[in-house]
């Protein structure tokens, strides 16, 4: 038997069984997974399987296996359960107390911030994307590295590559309709056609306000929150429509009453709201500077975490869309950079054998932008290395800060990001990187791991 079938075989076990998945899905490092049962699964058995790198116990099971292995992993899974990767099951022979875990869990997951809940609900919409955006961004970027080297950007194969690499992002609106309205449980095409509304490009030809409309105004806020109206309403029309007239009028009323919100209220609120976010990060990032960009760098492993980074992949999407790039994402890959800087520390003065396995390991990927593995396998419980390495990442950030380096789309951070650096500060960029690094490893080298710590790993 192959280590993920292994591995997989595992993870049932500790999880209640086949028949305990309601639905599986996975992003690019974890596996996650949402129980019909949550008290079956053992989380404490789930964090000692050999591959396991770590476990997040939130709304979904969160289980960490690094890239690579968490698609064969999840592979298994889905052929050993039946559940294709992101179908929820349906299962109307609940026993009572299945449904009276499934309601305690409903409560425990209502009692977490409001804000906690925004991020996770943002990420549980762009963590499918993310695969197309990654390989969309590099395709983007290495092609804009070749028009820097003058390159023929008028040759037939420089416009394939810009075709396939701009196609996710032209219609980006209408997919994060679509999971928008699969993630509040609406009927997903009718979130696409939210999304289809707001960036059509006959808006032109419409006069509200005094003012002819402007295709994507509101960015992505304005289209998940006319996706979520959009599932609102058609759950509240079907429950006063006969179900024989069901399926024609209720997707129609639908649609008419949200098209109509959507273009005299959504965009011009959405519209606000985004030039609000993108303003006050840039005002931030001026007058804060390279404090600015310590304090953003620094504290972004906490959210990477738990798993809440994904929520800020709208905020990097409509900075593309506003300002054609991102300062934001360049900072925040700092903290991967720190990570790695930090287990290199590590790697020099432990003489833990397991230890350093697992960096070598890890260390790779944590170059290339992937610092899970890193994260749960080695700073995490450690826990000082865990602080150091956020520290090397904040001065990364301060410099990133202080040069205004800008990413031309979204991708995995570590030297990955590199070709989408925009105005050519691909040194500049990577500058940022080996000061992290340099940091994260004198930081932990300093102050920031001891031998006794690697005792228990």
């Amino acid at each position: 038997m192959k280590k993920e079938e292994v591995l997989a075989s595992a993870i049932l076990e500790h999880v209640g069984g086949k028949d305990n998945l309601r639905q599986l899905a996975h992003c690019m490092t974890r596996i996650r997974l949402s129980l019909k049962d949550p008290t079956k699964a053992d989380i404490q058995a789930l964090k000692q399987i050999d591959g396991v790198m770590g476990v997040i116990d939130d709304e979904t099971l969160q289980i960490v296996v690094g890239p690579g292995t968490v698609n064969r992993v999840a592979d298994h899974l889905s052929r050993e359960t039946g559940l294709a990767i992101g179908e929820e099951s349906v299962d109307e022979n609940l026993t009572f107390e299945e449904r009276a875990a499934i309601e305690r869990q409903k409560v425990k997951d209502k009692q977490k911030s409001p804000f906690k809940r925004f991020l996770r609900r943002l990420g549980n919409i762009f963590i499918p994307l993310i695969p197309g955006l990654v390989a969309s961004g590099i395709i983007n970027g290495a092609a804009n590295f070749a028009i820097n080297a003058d390159a023929d950007k008028d040759a037939t194969w420089m416009k394939i590559l810009l075709l396939i690499g701009s196609t996710v992002f032209a219609y980006l609106a209408i997919l994060v309709g679509w999971n928008t309205a699969k993630e509040f449980g609406g009927t997903p095409v009718l979130g696409a056609i939210a999304g289809g509304i707001l960036f059509n490009p006959l808006l032109a030809d419409i006069v509200i306000y005094g003012e002819p409309l402007v295709a994507g105004r509101g960015g992505l806020f304005g289209v998940i929150f006319a996706a979520w109206l959009m599932t609102y309403l058609e759950k509240h029309i079907r429950r006063f429509m006969p179900v024989s007239i069901d399926i024609i009028f209720t997707p129609l009323f639908t649609v008419l009453i949200v098209g109509f919100t959507a273009l005299y209220a959504i965009m011009p609120v959405a519209g606000v709201l985004s030039d609000g976010i993108m303003q006050g990060i840039n005002v931030i990032l001026e007058v804060g500077g390279p404090f600015a960009g310590a304090l953003l760098a620094g504290f972004f492993l906490p959210l990477v975490m738990v798993g809440l980074h994904h929520g800020l992949t709208p905020i990097h999407l409509e900075f593309l869309n506003t300002m054609n790039n991102t300062p934001l994402l360049p900072i925040l890959a700092m903290a991967g950079a720190g990570q790695v800087g930090a287990a290199m520390a590590i790697f020099v003065k432990t003489r833990n054998q397991r230890l350093r396995n697992i960096i070598k390991g890890a260390i790779p990927v944590g170059f290339l932008g992937i610092g899970e593995p890193l994260l749960y396998g080695v700073t995490l419980p450690l826990g000082r290395p865990f602080l150091t390495a956020c520290m090397g990442a904040a001065v990364g950030g301060a410099f990133q800060a202080t040069m205004k380096t800008a990413a031309l789309g979204v991708g995995v951070s570590g030297l990955s990001l590199t070709p989408l650096i925009d105005n050519g500060m691909y040194l500049t960029y990577i500058g940022g990187l080996v000061i992290s690094y340099v940091f994260g490893f004198l930081f932990t080298f300093w102050f920031g791991f001891k031998e006794e710590m690697a005792d228990g790993i």
